[in-house]
Parts: structure tokens; sequence; C-alpha cells
């Protein structure tokens, strides 16, 4: 499954609102959710979230990579959880995350979007994920900024097994928490850079 990014074009949004800097993830109060329709009844569950963003002055070329763990999927159902993590859908033993790096932050009439390359099970895919962003300056004390995202993926990314009563689509949301980087691991931040800069050459 590929997605269409041709109606989506850069804009030049007011900027003077938007914190440029490092940032990090907050993996506390940072997660991804999925629901899947199987057999006609939804399955949600959810995945914790980490990484890290880098706001730059013009916010097309900031740069973001968030990270799931796919050993910490839970659905609230133990066994469809190690149904999930097993080699038949995320295998976590040969892949132990999913990560998403963007390669453009963008605004449209619409609202925000992220385009960049979810990988799944080693394998990258193209999407664009439409975003909510509270950009304001942040309070002393409390969060910087908060993202909530939205997208579709395709469940033959997570599996190969042929289950006709699965949906192909599966409905993906994430709510990010950035707090202003002050100590953070090199490696938190050393992915968005490194992105960024390829982007840049």
């Amino acid at each position: 499954m590929t997605t269409d990014t041709s109606a989506v074009r850069a804009a030049k949004p007011d900027q003077s609102a938007v914190p440029v800097g490092d940032w990090r993830v907050d993996p506390v109060r940072s997660h991804a959710s999925f629901t899947a329709r199987v057999a006609g009844r939804s399955v949600r569950g959810r995945l914790p979230l980490s990484g890290a963003a880098i706001v730059t002055a013009s916010v097309e070329d900031s740069a973001a990579h968030l990270t799931a763990m796919t050993s910490e999927v839970s659905t609230g159902n133990r066994m469809l959880d190690r149904l999930l993590a097993g080699p038949g859908f995320l295998d976590v033993e040969d892949h132990p995350e999913i990560n998403f790096r963007t390669q453009m932050l963008v605004c449209v009439p619409t609202g925000w979007r992220a385009i960049g390359h979810l990988q799944v099970k080693g394998t990258d895919h193209p999407i664009v994920c439409e975003l909510d962003a509270d950009l304001r300056h942040p309070k002393p004390g409390e969060a910087g900024v908060t993202l909530t995202g939205r997208w579709v993926l395709d469940s033959t990314w997570i599996t190969s097994q042929r289950i006709p009563a699965m949906s192909r689509r599966v409905a993906m949301s994430c709510s990010v928490v950035l707090d202003r980087a002050i100590e953070v691991a090199d490696s938190e931040l050393a992915s968005a850079h490194r992105w960024l800069c390829r982007r840049c050459d």
C-alpha cells in the first residue's frame, strides 16, 4: 500500500508560536493506539512511545523520530498480546521496534501533516499523518507540546497470514507529549539529527 502525497503542499504558517529547539518524547505520557476489525468486532490496543523531535526556525525542516517497542503491545487480553507479539504478527524477537521518521512537516488548509516513513518489521512504508498540535509556549512546570496524530496502515505490513475475517485497514492514532530536552541521552536525539542532516544535504 502506498500513500498519495500529491495533494499535500508545504505552506508557510505563522511560525512565531513554534518553539524552536530539541524536544524529548515523554515515554510515560506518550502512546500509539490501534483499532482493527476482526470477525466484525473491534480489537483495540496500544504501544508506549519514545523518541525525540527537533523543531527548526523553518518548520518544514523540522524532524522527529518516534519509536514503539513491540514487546509492550497491550490489548487488555494477555492471550491476544502474546499472539500479536509472536512470529505471525509483530515478531518481537526479530523486530523489537516500530519506527516513524518524518521527512516534512507541512500546514494545509485542513491542518498539519507529518510526511514520513513508518518502519514495520524492517520495511519502510510512506505515510501521511494528520496532526493536531498545541504549539503554545509552555509555562513553567507544564508539558511543552502535545501532539495527536491519525493515520491508517495496511494489516499486511504486520502479518503475511491470510485472515479472511480481519480488515486490511488498521486505524492508528497517537498522543505525544514533548518536553523541552535539558539532559537527554545522546542516542535519543541522534537519530532525529541524522535524519534532519541527511535531508538538508
